[in-house]
């Protein structure tokens, strides 16, 4: 069994309230974990924690393996001595409000520069003392990042495959003559990804403490234009100049007529199988050492995956091919012991997919704002869940329910809203329209899904404005931060109340 009977809240990093402009691994991270266990909170859950890439999407980073150097702390690196005080105070910015991305990277940049230029110095000693060992224990994938991330400053941010000729195709042997000809800028990103992993290994440390887990994020596909893809060209449809030739969507549906056409390279599903699925199992291992729970987004994928000629505009015209179902996971599972997976199982699903599931145990995921546009038999009503189901409110590709129930963002006919909030009225009693989103995460916490998890936002019942990310738009995403003091004592109060009444504690 992956989960006992619990709750937990789905927050990033970057939504939490700091001086810097941007969430970070700092002292608001410490208290949020203070505060999700006076609440009764086992579970936090966050998003991907890599850099982050286009439209400043974590789903569409330059490395897998990554961590996010925005999320490092410098107030926990004044504490420590590494960074001057009053120097580190005067870049501070707002506390809390939307991200402004170009601003706030550049002034974290800026920080990270000083910081390692002290490391060099030798004004920064104790965050050396391990640098080699952690050098050490990444070589899977570590250089080639930070030799990418190097190469890609030094070509003015233009992705890999429109780089030179003798940087965009490059051997093993390639890559270390490289890395000793940029050898500055490569251990500058190699000792930030080694101060990443000292904050976020002791703030999952302070989580443990307190009865909290962590529970991660894995994307199927990886980004075109990443370490990944560049480094390992012979596992991805790619054609000689590193372009792809098949990439990732979905089929058209009820909700697009011409399918989402995502974009990331397609796997060589035929040659990882050949290497014994190597960068696969490095992936597993990585994301499991730094999480202890892993949602594994697009799970169909593995079943079956609709693929697109990279040349078409749309996605209407792919096909599906057999994923490696099985065979992967079995191999994982020899190689990695049993797998601490949730499959994100949203959408049109197949037998296949729900066998797949169950040859592991894999819990499957429901959103409750997607139960009330039929009747009741709708699988994602809290009466007809599975106990082995991750319950959710709503995801961060789904407006807040305050949004969802005033119809800020709906694209529906108005007939079809008035029937759904209609019976989610009846369904979940609502009396109050300003107390929507308790009716939801107390109808969530007395199912029967063994976990329910609550996007912050709904906790506080924010409105649409809060919503972290519209899918298919590239603009105004990923940027809600959590106001200081927001998650107060009367809530934290409340919400104990229903975890407690419907056995959801720390065991």
């Amino acid at each position: 069994m992956l989960f006992s009977r619990s709750s937990g809240v789905l927050l990033h990093i970057t939504s939490l309230p700091s001086p810097y402009g941007i969430g970070d691994l700092g002292p608001a991270a410490y208290t949020f974990a203070d505060h999700l266990a006076e609440a009764g909170q086992s579970i936090w859950q966050v998003l991907p924690i890599v850099p982050v890439g286009y439209g400043e999407s974590p789903y569409a980073s330059p490395s897998t393996f990554a961590g996010n150097p925005l999320l490092i702390s410098p107030d926990l690196l004044v504490e420590q001595g590494a960074l001057d005080a009053a120097w580190t105070h005067e870049r501070q910015r707002s506390t809390d409000g939307p991200i402004a991305f170009a601003e706030t990277i550049a002034a974290k940049r800026e920080i990270l520069e000083v910081l390692y230029a002290r490391y060099v110095a030798g004004e920064t000693p104790f965050l050396g003392a391990d640098v080699s060992a952690y050098i050490a224990s990444n070589q899977s994938w570590l250089p080639d990042y930070a030799l990418y991330m190097a190469l890609k400053e030094a070509h003015g941010l233009k992705p890999w495959y429109e780089w030179p000729l003798e940087h965009r195709n490059t051997t093993a042997e390639d890559r270390l003559a490289l890395g000793e000809a940029y050898v500055e800028d490569v251990q500058k990103h190699i000792f930030w990804q080694f101060v990443f992993e000292q904050q976020w290994s002791a703030l999952k440390a302070y989580c443990h403490d307190r009865k909290i887990k962590i529970f991660g994020d894995l994307p199927i596909y990886v980004s075109d234009d990443s370490a990944d893809v560049w480094a390992n060209r012979d596992l991805f449809h790619l054609d000689e100049s590193g372009y792809p030739t098949l990439v990732s969507g979905v089929p058209p549906d009820y909700f697009s007529a011409t399918g989402q056409r995502w974009g990331n390279p397609i796997y060589r599903w035929d040659r990882m199988k050949a290497n014994g699925y190597t960068w696969w199992t490095e992936r597993m291992a990585r994301i499991c050492a730094l999480v202890d729970f892993v949602r594994l987004d697009h799970f169909r994928g593995f079943e079956a995956f609709w693929q697109v000629p990279a040349s078409e505009e749309t996605a209407i015209h792919g096909s599906w091919v057999e994923g490696p179902g099985a065979d992967l996971f079995d191999h994982l599972q020899r190689q990695l012991g049993s797998l601490p997976l949730v499959a994100e199982n949203l959408g049109v699903i197949t037998q296949g997919v729900t066998d797949l599931m169950d040859r592991y145990q894999f819990p499957g995921m429901a959103i409750l704002q997607f139960a009330f546009d039929s009747n009741a038999d709708n699988e994602f009503l809290p009466h007809n869940y599975a106990e082995n189901l991750v319950a959710y409110t709503g995801t961060h590709d789904n407006d807040t329910v305050v949004g969802w129930w005033s119809n800020t963002a709906s694209t529906q006919d108005e007939a079809t809203i008035a029937r759904a909030k209609d019976y989610c009225r009846a369904y979940l009693e609502v009396a109050y329209d300003h107390d929507v989103h308790w009716r939801f995460i107390r109808a969530l916490s007395a199912s029967k899904a063994r976990v329910a998890i609550y996007p912050m936002q709904d906790i506080l019942g924010c409105d649409a404005t809060a919503r972290m990310n519209t899918p298919g738009s590239t603009h105004g995403n990923w940027m809600w931060r959590m106001s200081e003091g927001a998650f107060h004592a009367d809530i934290r109060k409340g919400l104990r109340h229903l975890t407690e009444l419907f056995g959801r504690l720390p065991q």
